[in-house]
């Protein structure tokens, strides 16, 4: 099932509703900017294909989705020169296979715990910093 035939899941019209965060169309997941920029650089991968855990995809899907986390995290850290690369799959709340990529550093008033610790002021970019952001991500990954 392509992510376009599910409906009623958020993640599967996420590409479409926040058109204005696409980063890049992998082969087997969707990358796009996460909104709120309290992180810099933090962004959501998520599944072309609307499924709740890892074991329901596929082995070749498995593996090439896990490289594009990969490949997306390894962009990052180059770009961003975080401390930390944080990785979540989550899934609790919306029931599609995404990862959080969130670049953390040290000296950043959350660190070390998760970003969901304890709440935080949304940082929110105007258009053209979005713009900008997503644009220097993509030519990290060409680079990566």
């Amino acid at each position: 099932m392509t992510i376009r035939e599910q409906t009623g899941c958020p993640m599967c019209s996420r590409w479409d509703d926040d058109a204005d965060l696409r980063i890049v169309e992998f082969e087997y997941s969707y990358l796009i900017l996460n909104r709120d920029q309290f992180f810099p650089g933090y962004c959501l991968l998520f599944s072309k294909q609307h499924v709740t855990e890892l074991f329901d995809l596929d082995l070749k899907t498995r593996q090439g989705i896990m490289e594009e986390v990969t490949r997306t995290a390894a962009a990052l850290a180059g770009l961003f020169k975080p401390d930390k690369i944080n990785y979540e799959l989550l899934g609790n709340m919306v029931p599609h296979i995404h990862w959080h990529l969130i670049p953390r550093f040290s000296n950043e008033p959350l660190w070390p715990r998760p970003v969901w610790a304890e709440p935080h002021p949304e940082s929110h970019l105007s258009n053209e910093g979005y713009r900008q952001r997503c644009e220097q991500i993509r030519q990290a990954l060409e680079a990566a």
